[in-house]
């Protein structure tokens, strides 16, 4: 697919851009509006695929805990028949929790971790279906409420039985941004993975403790401009980390219902790489 196409869904995804906007903007690039229509289903989030994992050998639950600015939910998959697991906190992309990031959870829990899905905009009540609506709700979440609420799960699981105590994270875009954020605040987190996220201020990279891996889209070049600074300050402070770019692959490559986005060969490769990484620093 025309990468124009693919980089101006990026912009809409992640700008202000409205849909109308956007769809002139398609059209004029496919050569009239019936083939932006033609193109849509090939780009756009298919939620219809996110099911994939069965949870046949998984306990499922919803739980909730208090943030700062109401209360949270959370999706949470574990082993069945386990008492005492690692845990990793999985982190959802610009949109707030969604069947494939509940997917993703149970991925992780079928790797023998106990693994929970925070929803960020939960505390905000009843959300909009619509996307451009939803993604204007996102926007009015504040940067600081977000990374205490998301570090309010982990002080959730220091409380639960079944948690062991060693603990990770894994984020996605919005979530990867977090993921790293949360290895700078979290000073017993053991490992973060962040998947084509925001850096953090290279000042603050000295406060990481834990052990941080990193994949990023070859094509992906708004997040990836951040990472010469990034990967500087990580050599500068001597922390352990695993840095991987996917050539010819974009930004949001391991999501499965995320159209001509998605790389089949990478998605599979990133996950491995992240379980070898979890059975390494959790187990």
């Amino acid at each position: 697919m025309n990468q124009e196409i693919i980089d101006l869904y990026d912009e809409y995804t992640h700008k202000p851009l409205s849909r109308p906007e956007f769809m002139s903007r398609l059209a004029i690039l496919t050569g009239g509006m019936a083939a932006a229509l033609s193109i849509l289903p090939m780009i756009e989030v298919n939620a219809a695929k996110a099911n994939i994992t069965a949870e046949d050998d998984l306990e499922i639950e919803t739980i909730s805990y208090e943030g700062v600015n109401g209360t949270m939910s959370a999706y949470v998959a574990k082993p069945k028949g386990k008492k005492k697991l690692a845990a990793v906190v999985v982190i959802h992309e610009n949109r707030g929790l969604n069947a494939h990031i509940e997917d993703v959870t149970r991925r992780a829990a079928k790797a023998g971790y106990l693994a929970i899905a925070p929803n960020i905009l939960a505390p905000l009540g009843e959300l909009p279906k619509i996307d451009d609506e939803l993604r204007a709700k996102f926007a009015t979440l504040k940067a600081e409420e977000s990374l205490q609420n998301f570090i309010r799960a982990f002080n959730y699981l220091s409380t639960r039985k079944d948690c062991n105590g060693q603990m990770g994270c894994v984020g996605f875009c919005w979530g990867g941004a977090m993921a790293n954020n949360l290895a700078v605040n979290v000073p017993n987190l053991k490992a973060a993975v962040a998947y084509y996220g925001r850096q953090p201020e290279a000042s603050k990279v000295s406060q990481i403790k834990s052990s941080v891996m990193l994949h990023y889209g070859g094509l992906d070049t708004r997040v990836n401009e951040g990472i010469p600074a990034y990967e500087a300050a990580l050599k500068e402070n001597k922390i352990n980390y695993e840095l991987f770019i996917y050539e010819n692959v974009n930004h949001a490559f391991h999501n499965d219902t995320a159209g001509a986005r998605y790389n089949e060969a990478a998605a599979k490769l990133s996950w491995e790489r992240t379980l070898g990484f979890f059975a390494k620093y959790l187990k």
